[in-house]
This record gives structure tokens, sequence and C-alpha cells, in this order.
């Protein structure tokens, strides 16, 4: 895999381990709702996610990760259509998603050093 592919998968493990850093240590919703910097500071680290998918795309069409143009279209939305993105859209994604794209990143991080 491209060296630069691998940094931009580098990103965005590191994007996600911001955003579990960043989430309130009860982990519940209402207190996220709360949070107007935590909110802003995930959303900020979904759209890198969004924008290192975006160039890997542009590399590697293929790439074996699920949902890779959603992330894209997430970020897109989150950067043209801001006031269409409701707090639950992105407690979802981080709750529910963030630990999918994680573990399929080192995934394919781990395969490329084999």
């Amino acid at each position: 895999m491209e060296e630069e592919i691998l940094v931009w998968l580098e990103d965005i493990l590191k994007a996600i381990t911001e955003i579990d850093e960043f989430l309130p240590v009860d982990r519940q919703f209402s207190s996220f709702q709360k949070d107007l910097k935590t909110k802003r500071a995930v959303e900020r680290n979904i759209e890198i996610i969004g924008e290192a998918m975006s160039r890997i795309l542009h590399k590697l069409p293929d790439i074996a990760i699920s949902d890779s143009r959603k992330i894209v279209d997430t970020r897109n939305r989150i950067i043209h259509g801001y006031d269409t993105v409701s707090e639950e859209v992105i407690w979802l994604i981080v709750i529910k998603y963030l630990p999918i794209l994680y573990q399929e990143i080192q995934k394919l991080l781990s395969d490329n050093k084999k």
C-alpha cells in the first residue's frame, strides 16, 4: 500500500482516538448534548476522517472499508449542510460506526506490515 494511504489511515485512527478522548466520561448522550466544545471537537474530527477517506478513495477506490463513501458524504454534510446535522446522528456515528471503522483500519495497517 502506498505510503500516502498509510498516513491517511493513521490520521483516521488518530481522529477516532481523539473523539474517544473527548467524549464525556459517563458516555451519556445527554452529557454530550450539553457540551458545545465537545460536539464541535467531535464534528471536526469526523470532518478529518471524511477528508482522509476522500483522499484514500481517489487513490484506492476499492479499499476494504465499509461505508467509505458514506464517510465522505457525512464529512460533506457537516461542512456544507452544518445546519442539517443533528446531535443524534453525530452520536450514532461515534457510538456505533467509529468502533467498526477503527477495527477495519487497524486490520488494514496490520495486514500491510506483513
